[in-house]
């Protein structure tokens, strides 16, 4: 039994040696060979911003100036009136708070997108609130200039907008235009059911534009009253009002003779009236204003955003079409969008837009002048899905209904699959993606790029370098993407260069995103430790010089016995 025992001992100390005989020869590799000196072009100082990763980033510039080294067009903001826009800085801010009951306040960075397409709305908005009865001051505080501020009240993007009430800050959950903030904000400080009694004061509602739900009651107190009170309280960007004089509910729109109660909503886009037809309760007046609140399709512009963006329905069709070409189709979307009312957005992008259009377009990967129609999921999915086919009522509609039960296949901007592809970096598009990178067999690296990305440029020596190093090896490939022309759902870029890896046997699983040092010794260690499939790389051989004659004949042998030795 001790004889066992020993023997048994002696086993593992044999395999602990060998163990870290091993791991000492991993950790000693020799890489100098990796190392040699390349030339590596100097990056723009904007290379790398400008990642367009969803299509509502296009209105807004991530930090960079107005230059467009990186091959974008800036945008130039009109100018905005905001005399009535307050100025808060760290050295009034507390003061200012303190002594007015209510406050809004916008934190912004001068060079966001965002924050430029709010500035005009915003403006108009405090306009209109400074002489409501209950004071409503708007300001704003430029977070860059006051950063400690904008870090006291956890500003984690632009714009951020809180509403303080005494001194009390709640962040403001309406969208970014002037009605949508003039309502909640006269939600927040007075009763959300107004009473309309005269048709002076109606008159004048209807004037004012924006979105207005009316009431027509037998008495302004009861039952009916306080349902459509309750209702209001869950539509923050709607008007409601209750009237109970005839003569009123004809300016909205309503027949006199109408069996009370009756409703109405009213709004400034092509369908200006719905009438509600359920039961007069809290639950079906909010659905029905909650369907019929936006319009039947919404303009893409850097203005109009927000109510893509910022609605809580998020899957989207959107027609892309040529502004010669609108005032054909766009009638027959728009009836289509009535059967999607609360269910779908409907958005219409005018592709000959240079401002908007076309980088949508180049986004979403439509091209030529032929009007086209594109199912998209949202930005958290970001899948799509395009109408092949005539565009035609029922086929829009048919389009639409499989999209909502999730019955369409997904496609993917892809250039043409190269013809030959047998280089060092093998070429990946979308159409061969799958074929490539998802090969259950093969451990892949894969570079998502820029080709105007100066980060990228200078990235490029070293990664042909690491795919040449790397090239006879046949479980490991070493590839290639440009992100602006090619998509997948499994390799979404994080700005550019974006580096994943693909480890053989677990492509179900989110790849390993590479985020060291780009450095062909650092780009190989993270292979080596990554990799399912282990991998052994020889050194290349080294020329000998000729002054040595026989001596390096006779070294032969040595040399090669070394090389083998220092195998990677």
């Amino acid at each position: 039994m001790a004889i066992k025992s020993k023997l048994i001992l002696s086993i593992l100390l044999l395999l602990l040696v060998s163990f870290k005989t091993f791991a000492a020869a991993e950790e000693d590799e020799d890489l100098k060979f990796l190392e040699e000196a390349e030339e590596v072009p100097a990056a723009p100082s904007h290379a790398d911003f400008h990642n367009y990763e969803n299509y509502d980033d296009l209105e807004d510039d991530d930090g960079s100036d107005a230059s467009s080294e990186d091959g974008h067009d800036s945008y130039s903001p009109p100018p905005v009136d905001e005399k009535d826009v307050v100025v808060l800085k760290e050295s009034n801010f507390s003061d200012f708070v303190a002594n007015n009951k209510y406050v809004m306040v916008e934190f912004y960075a001068p060079w966001c997108g965002h924050c430029q397409a709010l500035a005009p709305e915003y403006a108009a908005a405090a306009t209109e609130l400074k002489g409501e009865e209950e004071k409503v001051v708007l300001a704003k505080v430029d977070a860059t200039e006051d950063g400690e501020l904008a870090q006291k009240y956890e500003v984690q993007g632009y714009p951020t907008v809180y509403f303080f009430v005494e001194g009390i800050h709640k962040p403001y959950t309406g969208q970014r235009t002037k009605d949508s903030i003039v309502t909640w904000v006269k939600k927040k400080t007075g009763p959300g059911l107004k009473n309309i009694t005269t048709t002076e004061d109606a008159a004048n509602i209807l004037a004012a534009g924006g979105k207005v739900v009316l009431g027509f009651l037998d008495a302004l107190v009861g039952s009916s009253s306080e349902e459509l009170a309750a209702a209001s309280r869950l539509e923050e960007d709607v008007n409601f009002y209750q009237t109970s004089n005839p003569d009123v509910a004809k300016l909205f729109h309503i027949d006199p003779q109408a069996k009370r109660p009756a409703l109405v909503l009213i709004k400034k886009e092509a369908e200006k009236i719905n009438h509600f037809g359920g039961q007069f309760t809290k639950v079906e007046i909010s659905d029905f204003v909650y369907k019929n609140k936006l319009p039947l399709v919404t303009n893409f512009t850097r203005e109009n955003a927000p109510l893509i963006f910022e609605s809580p329905i998020k899957k989207q069709l959107i027609l892309f079409t040529t502004s010669s070409d609108s005032e054909k189709i766009l009638p027959i979307f728009e009836e289509s969008a009535k059967a999607f009312k609360g269910k779908l957005i409907f958005v219409y992008v005018e592709k000959d837009n240079e401002d908007i259009g076309k980088p949508v377009s180049d986004y979403f990967g439509v091209q030529g002048d032929a009007p086209q129609v594109i199912a998209y999921t949202g930005n958290d999915d970001a899948r799509k899905f395009k109408l092949d086919g005539d565009l035609t009522l029922s086929s829009i509609k048919l389009f639409g209904e499989k999209f909502l039960q999730d019955d369409l296949k997904p496609f993917f901007k892809s250039d043409p699959i190269p013809e030959m592809n047998d280089g060092d970096v093998k070429i990946v598009v979308g159409d061969n993606f799958d074929e490539i990178v998802l090969d259950e067999s093969k451990d892949v690296l894969l570079e998502i790029y820029a080709p105007w990305c100066g980060h990228c440029q200078a990235l490029e020596p070293t990664y042909n370098k690491l795919g040449k190093h790397l090239r006879g090896i046949d479980s490991l490939v070493i590839a290639k993407m440009d992100g602006t022309t090619n998509e997948h759902h499994r390799a979404k870029p994080d700005g550019f260069p974006t580096i994943l890896f693909f480890p053989a046997g677990n492509k179900s699983f989110d790849p390993i995103t590479f985020d060291g040092d780009r450095t062909v010794v650092e780009l190989y260690k993270f292979l080596k430790k990554h990799a399912t499939n282990p991998f052994k790389l020889q050194k290349p051989a080294t020329s000998t010089p000729e002054a040595k004659g026989s001596d390096a004949s006779h070294d032969e042998g040595s040399s090669s016995s070394n090389d083998l030795k220092d195998e990677l």
